[in-house]
């Protein structure tokens, strides 16, 4: 990859010159050189740590993608962002877990767990925050601890209102039944999300 063009190196040569000549006018030695960089020298040669801008969506500005749930207890997930558009199918589970990717207008593209996508109204989600079971069956727990007391099991598929999530587990509820459970085998958080 060429920096300088050709017609630029004579230019950038008088520069060289002219910072090297002002360098021993201000007395800089090789011996000032050899000595230890500065404190902004070492900053400067430490990677800089970026934040992870977050993707906010047009319209709400809630981040995207965000996880959501299905509000009514039937949702057609049209190919486009309005009435006209061809219905692909229909959610028909109320509660179910569906990730918001894209914003417009008043629809919502979702995903569900199998990765088929559709926009939906918005007023056919909340933003009541569920999972669903992917394991074959999960335990909620007393507490979020392996070793407590089992209060009720959850097949796969089934659909838990999430309560509150710390780094491994959360706390849900179905049924009438409430207890924690190990994020993973779950649909509908991400792995390293926290809810209060």
């Amino acid at each position: 990859m060429k920096i300088f063009t050709t017609s630029s190196r004579p230019a950038f040569a008088r520069f060289l010159s002219i910072c090297l000549c002002l360098c021993l006018m201000s007395g800089v030695t090789d011996a000032v050189a050899q000595t230890a960089p500065d404190a902004s020298a070492a900053q400067a040669e430490e990677p800089v740590q970026k934040t992870a801008k977050i993707k906010r969506g047009s319209v709400t500005n809630f981040p995207i993608p965000r996880f959501v749930s299905l509000k009514a207890t039937q949702a057609n997930a049209r190919r486009g962002p309005s009435l006209s558009h061809r219905i692909d199918w229909v959610f028909k589970l109320r509660g179910y877990p569906l990730e918001v990717i894209a914003e417009y207008g008043h629809w919502r593209r979702v995903r569900d767990y199998e990765d088929a996508t559709g926009w939906v109204h918005y007023t056919l989600i909340s933003g009541v925050r569920t999972v669903l079971v992917q394991r074959d069956t999960v335990d909620l727990l007393a507490r979020p601890d392996p070793s407590s007391r089992v209060i009720a099991r959850a097949e796969k598929g089934a659909v838990l209102r999430l309560l509150e999530c710390d780094v491994e587990w959360c706390k849900a509820s179905a049924d009438g039944y409430k207890g924690w459970l190990k994020k993973t085998g779950l649909w509908g958080i991400q792995p390293d999300e926290i809810l209060e």
